[in-house]
């Protein structure tokens, strides 16, 4: 069985429980389930990294010096932190990304691109990724799927076209992401991305091998 080392990016860095109630971060279901899909696949395995903004950015975290506000990047740095330095290897020895997030504004939430954007392109270049979006509404945060394209590509890793897209995702998992009805009809999304996700990702990381990265 082959490995991908796979980085998984949150995007919401939401920490209060809305006024009207439910989680602190909606998010956390949906990465739990994510997670342990990666864990479960069959025909790949999967070596998973998280990166979760509110540890990145939080008091000790890798880019916890320069703060969600892109203050200094990483390429620009003569001496970076060695936590930031450490972020980097990771996300540059990466064969693959999944991004795990809402929509804010119809858009990319800051956290997302913030903690992607402190690194050059050149560590995402030649790779591949799958985007999952979610929100408590009908549409999953499918427009900031549509916002993630481009920034994906711009960045160097080419998302695969299947988007998994989850509206209302506590009718659909537990806290720790755990499937409460296996037969919930958009369950079906996942499977397909990471098909994709991994057939792309061993071609190009074969690809990487044979002739290196431009």
């Amino acid at each position: 069985m082959s490995t991908l080392k796979t980085v998984v990016f949150l995007g919401s860095a939401r920490n209060v429980v809305p006024a009207w109630g439910g989680d602190r971060r909606l998010g956390d279901r949906v990465l739990g389930y994510v997670v342990n899909a990666l864990r479960g696949r069959t025909d790949v395995k999967h070596d998973v990294t998280v990166y979760d903004p509110l540890e990145v950015f939080g008091e000790g975290g890798a880019l916890s010096s320069s703060g969600g506000e892109l203050q200094t990047p990483q390429f620009m740095l003569g001496d970076p932190p060695a936590a930031m330095v450490a972020m980097k290897e990771t996300i540059a020895a990466a064969d693959c990304y999944v991004i795990v997030t809402p929509e804010y504004n119809h858009s990319i939430p800051p956290a997302l691109s913030s903690m992607m954007g402190h690194f050059g392109g050149s560590n995402y270049s030649c790779k591949a990724s799958g985007i999952v979006t979610y929100s408590p509404g009908p549409f999953g945060g499918a427009r900031g799927a549509v916002a993630l394209r481009p920034f994906l590509s711009e960045l160097g890793c080419l998302p695969v076209s299947k988007l998994v897209c989850l509206a209302n995702p506590t009718s659909m998992f537990d806290e720790d992401g755990s499937v409460i009805d296996p037969e919930a009809r958009m369950l079906g999304q996942l499977p397909g991305m990471l098909d994709q996700l991994e057939w792309m990702a061993t071609a190009m990381k074969n690809h990487r091998e044979l002739v290196g990265t431009f």
